[in-house]
């Protein structure tokens, strides 16, 4: 049985993911009233709690394409169209909300970068 293996990009990409999404959850959930403060309609204690739990969600979610576990792909999925429907209920704008988005692009084609031929989606179970 061969192992898989993914490229350093891949491996990189997936801790960088883990570090962004967990010090994302620990300020919403420590720092939330000063990001509410910068925001013309504020962000309510709820939707800060909802925020912190999507970032930790993420966390979860790249630990789990570490395992080479597809869901881990579809979870972000999930959580970036939720961020989407928040944003956009929350009042930012349709362009600023899409650009959110574009990180489940960048997660698509890194997953493509091939180690000895054989890219990291193909080896997600």
């Amino acid at each position: 049985m061969e192992t898989k293996q993914r490229h350093g990009c891949v491996t990189a990409w997936l801790i960088l993911m883990i570090i962004l999404n967990a010090l994302s959850a620990i300020f919403y959930l420590f720092a939330g009233d000063l990001i509410s403060r910068n925001l013309p309609q504020g962000l309510p204690k709820p939707i800060l709690i909802l925020l912190a739990v999507l970032g930790i969600a993420n966390v979860i979610f790249a630990v789990l394409l570490f395992k080479w576990k597809k869901l881990g792909f579809w979870g972000f999925v999930v959580t970036s169209i939720g961020a989407l429907i928040i944003n956009l209920s929350m009042g930012l704008g349709v362009i600023q909300s899409l650009f959110g988005l574009l990180g489940i692009a960048i997660l698509y084609a890194v997953l493509q970068i091939k180690k000895e031929e054989v890219s990291a989606w193909v080896n997600l179970e």
